[in-house]
């Protein structure tokens, strides 16, 4: 899916960004590494990993989802490929898990056999439109743009390219980044997300008549 690769593209080329939204500045970016990791013997490919790059260092490896859509055994899949991965690099013993939705109605409800692991600091979801931007984060911003509605998201754009070209200092990490809000804003997810609210809200009438 076309925002699984931007993701990527934003955490490979600005791994701070993922730390951003996290909620986490006491990492060193720089001790880290992304990578897509394909499991052997299986057909399971996890979207992103952050690894450290010191094989002694006691930093969690960050196992990264991105969920754009519906998928009731989302959870099912996701912690069988964790594990999996654990089965095989028996080198990893700290590890963190980030699941990153658009929007909280599409986390599954299917979570009753994962509900402790779900409930705790070792997993964390992420919803996009809750994020908060009251610090004047670019970098919150910029993930936040993918969900921009299809009217305003031209507007915010600007904006956010305005915010680069006064705050980053290095032309080559401002080319980038202005590149990189240029490509979100040609990502046809808008009109998916306009599709499922009115799914949604369909769906809620159909209950309410019910």
């Amino acid at each position: 899916m076309q925002t699984d690769k931007i993701f990527y593209s934003l955490f490979q080329s600005f791994p701070s960004i993922f730390f951003a939204i996290i909620g986490d500045n006491t990492i060193n970016v720089n001790a880290y590494q992304f990578v897509s990791v394909e499991l052997k013997e299986t057909a399971f490919r996890i979207d992103g990993v952050f690894m450290p790059t010191t094989e002694t260092t006691n930093q969690p490896l960050y196992f990264v989802e991105v969920q754009f859509q519906l998928d009731p055994t989302f959870y099912r899949r996701f912690f069988a490929e964790i594990f999996l991965y654990l089965r095989q690099n028996e080198s990893v013993n700290f590890w963190r898990a980030v699941v990153i939705y658009p929007q909280r109605s599409l986390d599954p409800s299917d979570q009753l056999p994962y509900q402790s692991l779900l409930n705790s600091s070792q997993v964390q979801r992420i919803y996009l439109d809750e994020l908060d931007t009251t610090e004047n984060s670019l970098q919150v911003a910029i993930v936040k743009l993918i969900i921009e509605r299809e009217e305003t998201a031209v507007d915010k754009g600007r904006e956010l390219i305005l915010q680069a070209r006064q705050q980053l200092a290095d032309e080559a990490t401002r080319k980038q980044i202005v590149e990189l809000i240029e490509t979100i804003l040609l990502l046809p997810v808008r009109p998916f997300f306009r599709e499922l609210e009115e799914m949604l809200l369909r769906s809620k009438r159909l209950t309410t008549k019910l």
